[in-house]
């Protein structure tokens, strides 16, 4: 399936028409088909005489919805379920296709399109299912990601994966990964260039170092350990030895 726009994937037909207005204890046969112009070249007009409905071009397959293909307004209320529940799964492979989302980042695009709480569900099921949605496996590369190469500490860590729905148990696994020395040398080198761009004594570094790596998340006794071993390695004059930079017990 190629899409470029999830936008072409729009249901507007349905939404104004809608298949209520479709006659009850009728049997409607397929008059004509014609394929979406522009932006819904991915949708197919489906016209059954008068009425007429939108799905998308696996639905239509699906349901070998062709000219002299007879529905009954039951079958066709399966179809447009069927149609808003690909139309998410398309909507949701658009939003992943940026980037990799949280199952609730999912949820919450899909609650924007005006989708249903239960297509959202089997939405998120199905993706879930496939591998595409994992929250564990994201919070576990997000946290080492962020630690390791954004130099932010786990208390950021922590709060940003809460935000994004993760729950308490991913994200102490995905925090639990990341070793204290990992984090200790995270910290060590922001904190050492911050050190380096202050101008002034050990007095002035310490006291705008110390709270620039509170608020990129390292905890308390992280930056306090870190400013400790900057003090120490520029009145020692080992600002760059080696031995400094290792975990301080």
């Amino acid at each position: 399936m190629q899409f470029h726009n999830e936008e072409e994937y729009a249901s507007e037909e349905n939404k104004q028409q809608g298949i209520s207005h479709f006659p009850d204890h009728e049997e409607l046969v397929i008059t004509k088909v014609e394929q979406g112009q522009g932006r819904k070249r991915g949708r197919y007009i489906i016209h059954f005489g008068p009425y007429s409905l939108s799905v998308l071009e696996d639905v239509m397959i699906k349901y070998n919805m062709f000219k002299g293909t007879s529905f009954d307004k039951a079958e066709l209320e399966a179809v447009v379920l069927a149609d808003e529940k690909q139309q998410g799964y398309v909507y949701a492979l658009y939003y992943l296709g940026r980037k990799p989302r949280t199952r609730q980042e999912i949820a919450q695009r899909l609650v924007q399109k005006e989708l249903d709480q239960a297509v959202i569900d089997e939405v998120l099921m199905r993706l879930e299912s496939e591998r595409l949605v994992d929250d564990d496996l994201y919070a576990r590369q997000w946290a080492r990601q962020r630690v390791t190469g954004q130099r932010r500490g786990k208390v950021w860590v922590r709060q940003e994966l809460r935000q994004k729905g993760i729950s308490k148990a991913s994200i102490g696994e995905a925090l639990g990964e990341i070793t204290d020395n990992e984090e200790w040398e995270s910290a060590l080198v922001i904190g050492r260039k911050k050190w380096k761009q202050v101008r002034g004594d050990v007095t002035e570094k310490k006291r705008k170092t110390y709270p620039f790596l509170m608020r990129r998340g390292y905890s308390n006794d992280m930056t306090r350990r870190v400013v400790n071993h900057l003090t120490a390695a520029e009145q020692n004059g080992a600002y760059d030895d080696d031995e400094l930079s290792q975990w301080d017990e």
